[in-house]
């Protein structure tokens, strides 16, 4: 979205310096122990995507740097480095490391430290800077003049390491630039220690549904995700509207049609055909042989409706919550403590909203259709009304829209992804599937690299039983790279708008590059449409149309 703030702190995942081909990782058998819809009812609407010719491209092996781990912690004081726009040497503060600290960056970013490092081996490394400040200061780092991430420092005014995990560097001489860019800072040095968080990740979902009435083709879902979680990363895309404009797109610039089609439901406010083209959409690229998820971006029940707070809503979730247990009551309860006084306006207007969308999903699982289903989006911060008013109040609502939907409207189609990020809104383990995470880096283009420490953190507190992707994000995943740091998402959607397209309706390069969505596309460690039809057995339109030819000429 246009408009993002990221729950999650943003750290860096270093590229090399240079490009390697030491260690291929070639393309594994898909799994999967039955298959998703059946063979014939994909192939009545298979011609749903376009089947123009485009331009082909080679598929490209999981390619990285050879590994080899070794024990290291070498440090480096600041004052003997390169000091660049008037960063100069200081002694005043007490209990620093060496011949003294650098400091006098002032407050324009222009002034850096710029350390000439001596990297013993390709692996990941924690950098850890020794640093005292007054108040909190953006800190941008560089490797070798590419952007890595930018940190914050703390505002205690004592020398205190923060630390950069994970940050993959290949062996040989770097230059690591250090950047203060809104205030001054006193930077005593930094160590270099070989990461071990990394070896902690790992790939254990079992696939079972939390809704132990969930149906046949979710669970189907469910386990193929599980079976391939850390094997591919399935490709995914927003769409706007009812039709699928951007993943059209992708496909003429790549080759290659992703598997997942996002969207975003609404409640209708009067017009019931606009609300349920997307409805169709979704089932239709199922139908297709696609896999559909759908967002809740909730516009609120109030006179002033929106999703975000920004946007001045006047609706207060605080006042909904309620003791009452209203999750399995039907209309005419739930209107009688309204009457009384038992429940507010607001809670009687959330299960308007609620009921309206059950609705809509209850349509999609009349046509057998799985959902990968995303409500309440990034619940951590206050930008939505959902997650304005704290955690208890966004947990609260969160199970109320588990229980009405599963238990009173019997939806057994629905995947459920929670996509709180932070362990401050973790809902009952046992009322989501997937753990989702939203992704957005200010100011870079090509960081589809840069995504390992969310993965490790969100695993730390949500455990390795649950499946973890990237429900949005602004550019395209780096494969070589997630395979490399361990951290092989389940699937990735990326975000409709100036994130796909530009102006002229043409793919925009703005956030990822036409050579990193084509070699991401069509890398082994990203699974495509063509690559899922396969699987399940369903034939694509240019098979059909080949087909069809062969039958005629033979006749």
């Amino acid at each position: 979205m246009d408009i993002r703030k990221i729950a999650a702190v943003a750290v860096a995942i270093g590229a090399g310096a240079s490009v390697f081909a030491a260690c291929s990782n070639s393309k594994k058998p898909i799994t999967s122990s039955v298959p998703i819809i059946e063979e014939t009812t994909a192939k009545t609407t298979a011609e749903a995507t376009t089947t123009e010719p485009v331009e082909t491209f080679p598929d490209y092996p999981v390619t990285f740097p050879e590994i080899e781990k070794k024990q290291s912690g070498n440090l480096y004081e600041a004052e003997r480095a390169e000091l660049k726009g008037g960063a100069a040497v200081d002694t005043n503060k007490p209990e620093f490391s060496g011949d003294g600290y650098v400091t006098k960056f002032g407050n324009e970013g222009k002034a850096s430290v710029v350390f000439e490092i001596d990297v013993p081996s390709n692996q990941h490394y924690d950098l850890s800077f020794n640093i005292l400040s007054e108040k909190a200061v953006n800190c941008r780092l560089k490797l070798d003049d590419k952007q890595l991430t930018v940190f914050r420092t703390t505002d205690n005014n004592q020398f205190t390491y923060i630390t950069v995990y994970g940050v993959f560097l290949t062996k040989g001489k770097q230059k690591l630039e250090i950047i203060p860019e809104n205030g001054d800072m006193c930077l005593d040095y930094l160590k270099i220690e070989n990461n071990t968080s990394l070896s902690d990740i790992s790939y254990d979902a079992k696939g079972e549904l939390v809704n132990k009435n969930a149906g046949k083709s979710a669970k189907e879902l469910m386990s193929f995700l599980s079976e391939n979680y850390g094997k591919y990363m399935i490709t995914g895309q927003y769409a706007y509207g009812g039709d699928n404009y951007e993943l059209d797109l992708i496909y003429h610039t790549t080759g290659k049609y992703p598997v997942i089609r996002c969207s975003n439901f609404e409640v209708s406010r009067g017009n019931l055909d606009e609300s349920f083209k997307e409805v169709d959409a979704a089932a239709e690229w199922y139908l297709n042989g696609g896999i559909s998820s759908v967002s809740w971006y909730w516009n609120s029940p109030s006179d002033k409706k929106s999703a975000m707070t920004a946007d001045d809503t006047d609706f207060d979730l605080s006042k909904a919550v309620t003791d009452e247990k209203i999750a399995e009551l039907n209309e005419e309860e739930i209107r009688e403590l309204y009457s009384k006084g038992n429940i507010s306006k607001e809670c009687y207007g959330l299960i308007l909203d609620i009921d309206n969308m059950a609705g809509q999903l209850t349509s999609l699982k009349n046509r057998g259709v799985p959902v990968l289903w995303r409500p309440l989006p990034e619940g951590y911060g206050d930008w939505y009304w959902w997650g304005a008013k704290g955690a208890d109040a966004y947990k609260w609502l969160w199970n109320l829209l588990y229980e009405r939907f599963t238990k009173y409207f019997e939806l057994d189609n629905l995947i459920w992804i929670w996509n709180g990020q932070s362990d401050s809104t973790l809902v009952d383990r046992r009322t989501f599937d997937i753990a989702g995470v939203d992704l957005y880096f200010k100011d870079e283009k090509d960081y589809g690299n840069r995504f390992y420490e969310e993965f490790a953190a969100v695993q730390k507190f949500v455990g390795s039983d649950k499946l973890i992707a990237i429900s949005e994000c602004g550019s395209v995943p780096d494969m070589d790279a997630a395979f490399r740091d361990n951290a092989v998402w389940s699937f990735f959607g990326v975000w409709y708008g100036k994130y796909i397209q530009n102006e002229k309706g043409e793919y925009s390069e703005e956030f990822t590059s036409r050579d990193a969505i084509i070699r991401a596309y069509n890398s082994d460690g990203a699974m495509t449409l063509d690559e899922y039809r396969r699987l399940r057995g369903i034939e694509t339109p240019e098979t059909e149309e080949a087909s069809e030819k062969e039958t005629k000429t033979t006749d």
